[in-house]
This record gives C-alpha cells, structure tokens and sequence, in this order.
C-alpha cells in the first residue's frame, strides 16, 4: 500500500504528458497571469503617480493640504489615497504656487468651483467639475509618461521575441515556457514593492522578457501538439480565452485592490498564483529536457517576406492597437471629463474583456466554418466602428456598448488570425511554430507598443476624440486586406496569382519534401485541413 500513491502519481504525470488538453490548460494558466499582470497596472499607474508626484509638490509647497479637513461636509468617493481631491480644488494649468496659497487665491471651499484661470470665462471647461483630479497640465503631461510606461513592455517584448522563436527551434517549448514564468514572478514581486515610476518602468519592461517567452513558447507547443487545424483553431480560442480572462480580471481587480486594501496587494496575490503555474508547469512540462523541432524552420527572413503572414499580423497588430490605445488614455479622459472615483478606471474595461471571452471562444469554432478571413474582416470593422464611439460617452455606463464592442470584435480577429499563422505555415513552408508565433506576437506587440506611447503624445496635440477617430479609421480601412486570406495558393504556380492582387513581390519558394501540394478550390475558403 504504501508504495501505490508514488506509483499512481508518476501514472497520472506519464498520462498527463501524453496530453494535449493538459498542455493546454499550462498555455491557458501562463497567458492568464501574463495578461492580468498586463492590465492590474491600468487603473492604477494613473492615480498612484498622480498622489505620489503631484501630491507630493504640492504639499512640499503647503504642507496644509496632505492632511484631510476631519470637519469635511462630505466623504469623497476615492480611497484613502486620494481621500483629499474634494477638500481643495486648485486652478488646472500647473501648480499652485505658495503665494496663491497663502493669498486665498489658490483654493476655495469644497461646496464652490474654484475661480477660474485668467483669460478663462467662468464656464470654461479647463476648470474641473466639482470632484475631478485638480493639476490639469500634469495630467496631460502624464498621459505621455503613462502611454511609455505601457509601452515599455511591448517594445521589450518586440525585440525579445525573435530570439525567443529562434530559441524554442532549437531547444524546444519548454524550457523557455518555463523561464518565462521565472521572470513574470520577479516582475510581479518588483512590481509589489516599486514606489517611483524609474522602477516601476523596469518592472515592466522585466514583464516584456517574461511575457515573450511564455506567448511564443506557449502558442508554439499548442500548435505542435495539436496537428489537426480545426482542433487547433479550437484549442487556440481556449488559450486565447486564457488571455481574455486575464484582462477581464486585470484592471477591476487592480482599482478595487488598491482601494480598499493597497497597491501591493494585487501584485503579492498574482505572485503567489506564479508560483502555482510553476509547479504546474514542473509537473506536466519537464521543463529541464530538450526537445528540438522535429523539422527545420523557415528562417523568419522567408516568412516576413510571405505577404500572407504580412496581412495576418497587420490584421493582429492594427486591432489590438485600439484597445493598447485606450489603456493609458481612458482613465485619465475619464478622470478629466467624468470624474470618475478609482474603482471606475478598472471598470470601464469590463465590457470589452467578458465581450473578448465570448468572441474568442465563440469563433474559436466558428470561424473555421464561416471562414477566417470573413471572421477577421467583420471583426476589424467593427473594432473602428466601436473606437469612433467611445469619445461619445459622457459618463461610465456610455462606455459599455463602445468597449464590448470592441473586445468582440477584436476576440474575432484573434481567434482567426492566431490559427491562420499555424496553417499558413502548415501551407506553404515547414511545419515548425515557434518562428510564426513569434512574427504573431511581434504584431501584437508592435499595437501594444506604438498605441500608448503614439496615443498618449497625440492626446496631447490634438485631444482624445481626435485619437479614437484615428485608429477607428485605420482599422475600417485594413479591414479588406483579410480578403486576400480567403484561399492562400500552396504551389509554386499558384504564387502568379498573387502579384496580381498585391503590390509586394514575395520571392518564389520551392516546394516542401515534408508537405504534399495542396490544390485548393473556391469551396475550401483556404480552410483545408493539413494532409498529415
């Protein structure tokens, strides 16, 4: 008897290994954290650097106004942290200086607008509503330096992640899975602990290494150990459902954390589940063997120059952008025109991440039947449609048609575009994934990259309204291209075709030994299965 538990254990982790629903559920579990630990920053970099470094000038200059009046009217609906934002309302344009301060004319009761800037009328819109974030001009200033804080980890992750697909090539899937979680938890702990924004900056750009080993590696072994394209589509709406999840959890989970418990909070919980995932992927992933792609890849050179992945990561790249657009610049356009209390900022993207759950489940399945490409140009559509709403809004609940949306749409995109890439490659090179899915996530890092820190420098120029009409267009306007993934030729002959449709010409390829030729029909809709 005693010996039967150890016998049944190494059973159940033999049975566990064999099993792709297994593999599946450590890809889900990786891309969970990585992304909650994506969005958990979103509600509160803005507020957390707003009472740190504005605050903390101002009350370098007044050391009256840290403390709150105990005789207030009335309490204010933000945390303890920003329980003070009701108690004195200071012009908007810069700091209030200490003469305007002693002169009385740098702040005013609670229960009347303070007086407005000169050269302002008295209804004039830079001066805030009662209960808004005062220090106009340092918000605006802000919303650049948040957009590259964002920013930050994409870039990372956009120069990592060719070396990561290069990496698992050789080595194999999961090593560098399992590197990835080991990094994560060192970002999540530094992230716990950072108290000025040098440091928080390098916890995220320490999230961007991690990110791109877990993304790359984990999307590379789903497609390896699922053959069969249409139980690939499906299992790649699950794990990217993972990715949802962990966005849908995010930001709410960050505003309602940091105010009732503290910012350390969520970051000490999402290191604890870390470390869950690492014993998980210990188990199940034998992160210690090497286990190199049976075939040779492509050299990524040949696939960057293949104008079907071009469209399929333009297609990934533009439609994410939106909503990497909107993550710095929302809460601070919600703090300026709806003055809206903290746990509001997280909030606001709830919609959008359980509408990115449905979609990218729903055509996950779908998407096969219906066709990818029709999927992926219905969801671009809609994605411009949903970001030339958003300015529209005027308070909290405006927001929700605009967001869910968006994270429809944009869970249609990616549950077409992420299978596309593995049979692209099925199609019309060699079997091996890890370099496809690091060009899929490059795409998606570069929306993630150049939306916050283009979108916070033109909220400054030309304002928020002016920024979503920007993406919503360019997305409408790509939208189209997805047409050209209708039924991607396989044979060398068919390629001809393809100088017609496109302006770029790709260089000819040979014919793969490992592949046998596809003759596609108009039926098939480029959606044949892989002939293995």
């Amino acid at each position: 008897p005693p010996a039967k538990p150890p016998a049944m254990s190494q059973h159940w982790l033999a049975t566990g290994r064999a099993s792709p629903r297994l593999v599946l559920v450590v890809v889900f579990v990786a891309l969970l954290l990585d992304n909650i630990l994506l969005t958990v920053v979103v509600p509160i970099v803005p507020t957390f650097l707003y009472a740190t470094e504005y605050e903390g000038a101002n009350s370098s200059v007044s050391p009256a106004l840290p403390e709150p009046a105990p005789a207030a009217p009335r309490a204010p609906p933000f945390s303890s942290v920003l329980s003070y934002f009701d108690n004195t309302t200071v012009p908007v344009r810069g700091f209030t200086s200490a003469e305007d301060l002693l002169n009385g004319t740098g702040s005013s009761p609670p229960g009347h607008p303070s007086s407005s800037p000169p050269g302002h009328p008295p209804s004039s819109p830079q001066t805030p509503p009662r209960g808004c974030l005062e220090g106009g001009e340092f918000l605006a200033q802000e919303n650049t330096r948040v957009g590259l804080l964002f920013a930050s980890k994409a870039l990372v992750q956009l120069l990592v992640n060719p070396c990561v697909g290069l990496l698992t090539n050789r080595i194999g899937y999961h090593i560098p899975m399992f590197l990835g979680f080991t990094i994560m938890f060192f970002s999540t702990v530094m992230f716990a602990f950072s108290g000025t924004y040098t440091l928080l900056f390098i916890a995220r750009a320490l999230q961007g290494v991690g990110s791109s080993f877990s993304s790359v590696a984990g999307l590379g072994l789903l497609a390896s150990v699922y053959p069969d394209d249409s139980e690939r589509g499906s299992a790649m709406g699950i794990a990217l459902g993972g990715l949802a999840l962990g966005v849908l959890i995010g930001a709410p989970f960050g505003s309602v954390m940091y105010e009732f418990v503290g910012k350390a909070s969520p970051f000490l919980v999402l290191a604890f589940l870390a470390l869950l995932d690492g014993a998980l992927q210990l188990c199940i992933l034998q992160p210690s063997r090497i286990a190199p792609e049976s075939t040779k890849a492509t050299p990524v050179s040949t696939l960057l120059r293949d104008p079907y992945i071009l469209v399929a990561a333009g297609a990934l790249c533009f439609s994410n952008m939106g909503v990497a657009m909107l993550e710095p610049t929302l809460p601070i356009w919600m703090l300026q025109t709806m003055c809206s209390p903290q746990w509001q900022l997280g909030m606001a993207f709830l919609p959008a991440s359980i509408s990115y759950l449905i979609g990218t489940n729903l055509f996950g399945i779908l998407a096969n039947r219906m066709g990818r490409w029709l999927c992926s140009m219905v969801g671009m559509a809609v994605v411009g449609i949903s970001l030339l709403c958003v300015p529209l809004a005027s308070s909290i609940y405006g927001l929700i048609g605009p967001n869910a949306g968006l994270g429809f749409a944009i869970g249609m995109v990616d549950s077409s575009m992420m299978p596309i890439m593995g049979y692209l490659v099925d199609l019309r090179h060699t079997s091996a994934y890890g370099t496809v899915y690091a060009i899929a996530d490059v795409a998606f890092c570069m929306g993630f990259a150049i939306g916050p820190s283009t979108g916070g420098a033109i909220v400054r120029a030309l304002g928020f309204p002016w920024l979503m009409v920007i993406v919503g267009v360019l997305n409408v306007a790509y939208a189209p291209l997805c047409w050209l993934l209708r039924s991607p030729p396989a044979t060398e002959e068919r390629m001809a075709i393809l100088s017609q449709e496109c302006p770029m010409q790709p260089k000819s390829y040979t014919p793969k030994e490992a592949l046998p030729e596809f003759p596609l029909t108009e039926e098939s809709d480029g959606e044949a299965e892989n002939g293995e």
